[in-house]
């Protein structure tokens, strides 16, 4: 009689799988899900060319963030597991962010780090209300050790104090000053080092920077929204 074979089964949870984070960021997609129709009544008193020129513009970006102050604007949930799944399998410890807003992307980077050993997460956002609420996200989910929130103009707040190397960055703020915040931080990525951009669409110098073979970058859009770049 053949021999039976007796196989262990066992799940592996991970920072952002198990508890306190996995049910904190249920509650916060179900929320942002929400809040988007919200937001799309709120865009809609506004006309088609004022909202290119809001989303695009390298100044006029803070007149629709000061109107979008109490909505998430978050990523999806595939492009924040993508997230995860990036700094985790690059093995990431240090990470720069453009944009924080409520720290649903934040989440799933810090609990990358948290993975990875530790490290260290810089993250940006000039909204104060929503630094406060980022806050207490990050530390409901366990992961204030790992985060330093910079509040104020990003130009600013990530023109200096920098880690000496950076493996991910994730660019998910102001569209129209995603060159400007990528030429800040370029001097200071590791070679293979990762850029995402969420709705990098809304850039196109930005695009044209990373897609073009003589800057540096190997790019291509991922998903519906996402821009995935690699620095040569």
């Amino acid at each position: 009689m053949a021999n039976a074979t007796n196989y262990s089964y066992f799940s592996v949870m991970t920072t952002l799988t198990a508890a306190p984070l996995a049910p904190l960021l249920d509650r916060l997609f179900t929320e942002a899900d929400a809040s988007t129709a919200l937001l799309r009544q709120e865009m809609a008193q506004i006309s088609a060319e004022e909202r290119q020129r809001m989303m695009t513009s390298t100044t006029g970006y803070r007149a629709f963030y000061e109107r979008a102050k109490d909505f998430p604007l978050a990523v999806s949930r595939e492009t924040g597991r993508l997230l995860y799944m990036l700094a985790r399998s690059s093995g990431a410890r240090s990470i720069v962010e453009f944009g924080t807003s409520f720290g649903i992307s934040t989440l799933h980077l810090a609990a990358a780090l948290r993975d990875n050993g530790g490290g260290r997460l810089i993250t940006s956002e000039f909204e104060p209300s929503k630094v406060a609420r980022a806050r207490a996200n990050i530390a409901a989910g366990g992961l204030a050790d790992l985060v330093e929130i910079r509040e104020g103009d990003a130009l600013e707040t990530l023109a200096g104090a920098l880690p000496e190397t950076i493996d991910l960055v994730l660019l998910d703020g102001a569209k129209g000053l995603y060159p400007a915040i990528l030429a800040l931080l370029e001097g200071h990525l590791r070679p293979g080092a990762l850029v995402v951009a969420d709705n990098a669409d809304w850039s196109p110098d930005y695009l044209a920077h990373v897609r073009s073979p003589a800057r540096g970058y190997l790019s291509l859009p991922f998903g519906e929204d996402v821009e995935l770049s690699v620095r040569s």
